[in-house]
């Protein structure tokens, strides 16, 4: 079935694909609970809102972090795009915004997307091949064409965007950038929404996408797939597709991807302090290693001895 034959979602999801990107700061009237499962324990201030797009009859925001005294007219730096998780039902734009602000203060211009959410009472009534995820990825790409489109006034390198995202948004961070055959007709024309880099924390790659391969995750698994850093706890049983995943990579010659691991760490540990802090300084690291960032990391390390494991 061809791209624009798939685009369609259904009626059942509410799925109006709205107008084209416009630079437009969105309402910031959400209230967020920052002890849910899917949010991080940690409030920090809100980021500039915007609206990226309409779908499903509402408009989709984020919230872009910007490095101090910020002039983008001076100045273009790499970008970060966040998906949180929520298993493509729930979450907020909490999740990442420690993150942002992190990796805001360290150089980068980051933001925090939402996009639509989908019941879990509508999924089993979707018409045959038509995923539930495939909405959430189209949200997905329109995002990361939103920051490419607007490179110049946030001061942004569009050549250089890094995608991330927890669990149902990890497998966002990779489809969006690598599925070539999902896209929203009413997006701009000519923006790719190739990434350079990945964070991904506990990503959800379980392969049950076999009614719309399309949005299978392991679709994309290639040899010149980018280079990232995972995080797992190995109490998590999403770790056993993860790995699944990276050994996949690894027989196709594809080195570029790390995996470390949280013992004794269930799905979602990332989210809490001060594993989100040794998991952050961690992904600092592969940052600058590839030249994302430069000089190191300013997050303390926990006095109780919390770390990291480097699989093999």
């Amino acid at each position: 079935m061809g791209a624009k034959s798939r685009v369609k979602i259904s009626s059942q999801i509410g799925a109006v694909l709205g107008v084209a990107l416009f630079l437009v700061p969105a309402a910031n009237s959400v209230t967020f609970d920052p002890f849910s499962e899917d949010s991080t324990n940690v409030r920090v201030p809100h980021g500039k809102p915007y609206v990226y797009k309409q779908s499903g009859g509402e408009p989709r925001d984020l919230e872009v972090y910007f490095p101090p005294d910020w002039d983008p007219s001076k100045n273009k730096v790499p970008g970060i795009i966040f998906f949180h998780g929520g298993d493509w039902t729930g979450g907020n734009l909490n999740q990442f915004r420690y993150a942002c602000q992190y990796f805001a203060n360290r150089g980068l211009v980051a933001a925090t997307v939402n996009y639509r959410m989908i019941p879990r009472e509508v999924r089993d009534g979707l018409p045959k091949g038509e995923s539930f995820k495939r909405a959430c990825i189209l949200d997905a790409k329109s995002a990361i064409r939103w920051m490419k489109q607007h490179a110049e006034e946030l001061g942004v390198d569009a050549q250089r965007i890094i995608t991330a995202g927890g669990s149902a948004g990890g497998h966002l961070a990779v489809v969006a950038t690598t599925a070539k055959e999902i896209n929203d007709p009413a997006d701009p024309d000519g923006i790719d929404t190739g990434g350079r880099a990945f964070l991904l924390f506990n990503p959800n790659f379980k392969t049950d996408d076999t009614g719309d391969l399309e949005a299978d995750v392991q679709k994309y698994l290639t040899a010149d797939l980018p280079p990232g850093i995972v995080f797992f706890g190995d109490q998590d049983s999403y770790l056993t597709y993860g790995s699944e995943a990276l050994s996949k990579l690894k027989s196709m010659g594809n080195s570029g991807m790390e995996l470390w691991i949280a013992k004794g760490q269930p799905h979602g540990f990332f989210n809490n302090l001060p594993w989100q802090d040794v998991v952050l300084a961690e992904a600092d690291r592969f940052l600058v290693e590839r030249g994302f960032l430069k000089g190191s990391c300013t997050l303390p390390m926990p006095q109780t001895g919390e770390k990291l494991i480097k699989a093999p």
